[in-house]
């Protein structure tokens, strides 16, 4: 007799669990890419505000990738050890947490509060890369990376509407006799808040869970007859560097240069309002294409979308670079460019990473492989201000676009060995 687990695990692109967990995933990330908007719009310019140097203004986003480290590991073994609802809601949680705190050391003047506050609210941005996982859990092998892009892409309209939130929430927090900066964070803790809520009430079944049983039944069925057990498939795939490698290069580009450019718009002039739309275009280039992605890599396989990324992160490198300074249009297609490379980046390295791994380890190994994504983020920014203080920001931008083409070896060798 045929087991009927098997068959669920090998088909489950269309399955009514995997539905739910995707429409579930996507309404908390059309809320917490709201949450993502803070920290990278408002976030340096408020360092700068309160240390008076434009040399550490990269310090925020440094502590918060720093501090998403931190949560890609707390959140791998919590999800691990109970299934990714509770997981992924703590992390929002700790996010909502990190948003407050943010706002109260504004209030205070205390840039000690201000540094922890952020390394906190990087939790959230931890979350929300980490929720791809959760839509590939139950995803068939050649559906992966478009479920990864579903979920991806989702991030998309809170991560647009959020900077161009900017001035309205800067208005909301004056009248409640708050900093102008600090309105983004007040958005972000209520979104990061409301998308635990969601995650907590309605992520059931839990995919990962699921998986593992699905992929127990599987190893059931086809048990050799004398009841041995058989190493676990891809329990020793080399795809995890490979993949790893891939996410943390495109990442520490990305944030290198998306963190100087509002400090580079407003030195020559510009404020809240430019910054806004500029990262609104970068964040919807970074999630927007998504669909289109999983489809490339899913049919074409990794090593022409790892080709294609970064190419295209050396074009905005390139853009940024040789824009006149403080040219608003021609640092918007730089961003956009920039955010659609990192795109190419991220769902190509987890297509690699997420076959790799059986459902057994797989969440595990998913948070350490953020963590080097966030250590990547983290580099980035910490020395993007020093670099733009002591080269400038055209040779920030043009270093970065250089250094992308390095995630093409990586994939080639993932491609060499699969």
């Amino acid at each position: 007799m045929t087991s009927t687990a098997p068959d669920r695990a090998e088909a489950p692109a269309h399955s009514p669990e995997q539905r739910r967990v995707l429409t579930v995933l996507v309404a908390a990330q059309i809320l917490s890419g709201a949450g993502l908007a803070a920290g990278v719009t408002v976030g340096a310019l408020l360092a700068r505000d309160m240390l008076g140097s434009t040399g550490l203004a990269g310090l925020p986003s440094a502590l918060g990738t720093a501090g998403s480290a931190l949560a890609a590991v707390a959140v791998g073994r919590l999800s691990q050890a109970r299934g990714r609802r509770p997981g992924l809601a703590a992390g929002y949680l700790a996010g909502a947490v990190g948003s407050a705190g943010v706002v109260a050391a504004a209030v205070a003047g205390s840039p000690v509060l201000l540094f922890l506050a952020l390394f906190v609210h990087g939790a959230g941005t931890a979350t929300n890369l980490l929720a791809r996982y959760a839509g590939a859990d139950l995803a068939a092998p050649a559906h992966r990376a478009r479920a990864v892009s579903t979920v991806l892409v989702a991030t998309t309209l809170g991560g647009v509407a959020g900077p161009g939130l900017a001035a309205p929430a800067g208005h909301l927090a004056h009248a409640l006799g708050l900093p102008r900066l600090t309105g983004l964070f007040l958005l972000a803790g209520a979104a990061y808040a409301t998308a635990a809520l969601v995650l907590a009430v309605w992520l059931r079944p839990d995919p990962l869970l699921l998986a593992r049983d699905l992929e127990a039944g599987r190893a059931a069925a086809h048990a050799p007859p004398d009841g041995r057990a058989r190493p676990a498939p891809g329990s020793r795939r080399p795809g995890v560097p490979a993949g790893t490698l891939v996410m943390a290069l495109t990442q520490l580009v990305m944030v290198a240069i998306m963190t100087m450019t509002p400090v580079h718009l407003h030195g020559h002039g510009h404020g809240a309002t430019a910054s806004g739309l500029v990262i609104a275009l970068h964040l919807g280039a970074m999630y927007l294409p998504s669909p289109l992605t999983g489809r490339l890599v899913d049919r074409h396989g990794p090593r022409a979308v790892a080709v294609a990324s970064g190419l295209v992160l050396l074009a905005a490198g390139t853009v940024a670079a040789t824009a006149p300074d403080g040219s608003v249009p021609l640092l918007a297609v730089a961003l956009a460019l920039l955010g659609l490379g990192w795109n190419l980046g991220l769902v190509t390295g987890t297509a690699i990473l997420t076959g790799a791994v059986p459902p057994a380890t797989r969440a595990r190994v998913q948070g350490q492989a953020d963590v080097a994504v966030a250590i990547a983020g983290a580099t980035g920014g910490m020395a993007s201000g020093l670099v733009v203080a002591a080269a400038g920001y055209p040779l920030l931008a043009l270093g970065g676009g250089v250094l992308a083409l390095a995630v093409v070896p990586a994939a080639l060798t993932a491609e060499r060995d699969r």
